[in-house]
C-alpha cells in the first residue's frame, strides 16, 4: 500500500495517534463498566470521563448515549422518538429512510441540495413529527441551514434528528433534539459513535445500559479513543487549510473538463463532489485505484453497488453527470501535493476519455 494517496476520508479516516494511544491505555482497565466491583468502577470512571470530554469538545450540555456508530444512533431515535409522524430529507444517508420506515414523508431538496423550506413548512403544518435532516451531506458536502431548520421544526412542535456524522468535530453542531455521530469519521476508532439527546423525555427507554436507552456492554476503551480524537482538534484545526485544497480541486477539475456538483451551495471544506461527463463511474474508480488513489463514488455503504446516487437524483443532476460522479474527501493528513497529484491523474484520464470519444 506504499505510495498510495488516500482521498476517502468521508468514508473512514485514519485513526489519529492520540486516539490509538488513549484506547490502548484504556484496555488496561478491561472490566465491564456496569459491574459493581473495583475493576468495574474503574472502567466506569474511564467511560464517564470520555463522555464528559466529548460533551466539552462538542459544546453539548445535554445527554450523550454511546452507540456503535451513527447508524445505530439514527435507529434508536427512529424507533423510539415520542412522536407519531416521520419526515425525511430527500438526500439523507440511506440508513435514515430505512429506519424511519416506508410511511415516512419525503422532504424534497432544491437543485442546490438544500431543503425546500416551503415543502417543509407544509409538511410540518400537518402535525408534530420527527424530522430527519443531516447537517452535511455525505456525498456532496452540502451544508444545510441548520439554525433556520431548528427554528422551523421547533416552532411547529416537532423534533429534529440531525445526522452529523460528517460535521462533528469539524463544524459547530446544531441545537437539534437528537444528533447522530460516528468516531471513525473524525479520527476515532471504528465501531463507536454517540447519540446526543437534548431531552431524554422525548425518547422511549428500552432498559439496559446508557441510562436505560441502549442495551449491551459499554466499550470504555473505544470511548476513550473517541474522546481523544475530538480533544486533539485535528479536523477542526485543519478545516481552513482543507478549504483551500477543495477550492484548488474544484478549479483543477473544471479546468480539465470536469463538473463540480453543488458548486454554488455552502459546502464543507473536506468533501468535493466532481464528475467527468462522458466517462464511466466504474471506469474512473478503477483507473484511479490502479494509479494509486483511494476515492469513492459516494457513501461507502452503497458505492460498491454502482447504482445512480439517490442524492444526485433528488437534486435533479443530469444522468450523464451523475453517472461519472466521484467523491473526493480530505483529512488532516492530506497535503497540497496529494491534490496536485490527483489533478494530474484527472487530466490524464480526461485526455484519454477525449481521445477515445474523438
Amino acid at each position: 500500500m506504499a505510495n498510495r494517496i488516500y482521498l476517502d476520508h468521508a468514508a473512514t479516516t485514519p485513526v489519529l495517534a492520540p486516539a490509538r494511544e488513549a484506547a490502548a491505555a484504556a484496555t488496561e482497565h478491561w472490566a465491564n463498566p456496569s459491574s459493581p466491583h473495583a475493576e468495574g468502577r474503574k472502567a466506569r470512571s474511564l467511560l464517564e470521563a470520555a463522555r464528559d470530554s466529548i460533551k466539552r469538545s462538542l459544546d453539548w450540555r445535554h445527554d450523550v448515549i454511546f452507540t456503535s456508530g451513527a447508524s445505530e444512533a439514527v435507529a434508536i431515535v427512529a424507533a423510539r422518538a415520542k412522536v407519531e409522524r416521520r419526515l425525511v430529507g430527500a438526500t439523507e444517508h440511506a440508513i435514515v429512510p430505512h429506519e424511519m420506515g416506508e410511511g415516512a414523508g419525503l422532504l424534497p431538496v432544491r437543485a442546490d441540495g438544500l431543503i425546500d423550506m416551503d415543502a417543509l413548512q407544509q409538511a410540518l403544518g400537518e402535525g408534530p413529527a420527527l424530522v430527519a435532516i443531516q447537517q452535511v451531506n455525505n456525498e456532496t458536502g452540502v451544508i444545510q441551514p441548520m439554525e433556520q431548520l431548528v427554528a422551523e421544526v421547533r416552532s411547529a412542535g416537532s423534533l429534529l434528528l440531525a445526522d452529523c456524522a460528517q460535521s462533528a468535530g469539524k463544524l459547530p453542531l446544531p441545537d437539534a433534539d437528537f444528533i447522530a455521530i460516528s468516531a471513525h469519521k473524525l479520527g476515532g476508532p471504528p465501531g463507536i459513535g454517540a447519540l446526543l439527546v437534548r431531552d431524554l423525555a422525548a425518547l422511549e427507554p428500552c432498559g439496559g445500559q446508557e441510562q436505560g436507552y441502549r442495551r449491551g456492554t459499554q466499550d470504555a476503551p473505544a470511548a476513550a479513543g473517541f474522546a481523544a480524537a475530538l480533544e486533539s482538534r485535528a479536523f477542526a484545526d485543519a478545516m481552513p487549510r482543507l478549504d483551500g485544497m477543495r477550492r484548488r480541486l474544484d478549479e483543477g477539475v473544471k479546468g480539465a473538463g470536469g463538473v463540480v456538483i453543488a458548486e454554488g451551495s455552502p459546502r464543507i471544506a473536506n468533501i468535493g463532489a466532481v464528475a467527468l461527463p462522458g466517462a464511466s463511474q466504474a471506469s474512473l474508480l478503477v483507473q484511479f485505484d490502479l494509479a494509486g488513489f483511494a476515492v469513492s463514488a459516494g457513501s461507502a455503504c452503497s458505492s460498491g453497488k454502482m447504482k445512480q446516487s439517490n442524492v444526485l437524483a433528488a437534486m435533479g443532476v443530469a444522468p450523464e453527470i451523475a453517472s461519472s460522479f466521484l467523491r473526493i474527501s480530505f483529512g488532516p493528513s492530506t497535503s497540497h501535493a496529494d491534490i496536485d497529484a490527483f489533478l494530474a491523474e484527472w487530466r490524464r484520464i480526461a485526455e484519454r476519455a477525449n481521445a477515445k470519444a474523438a
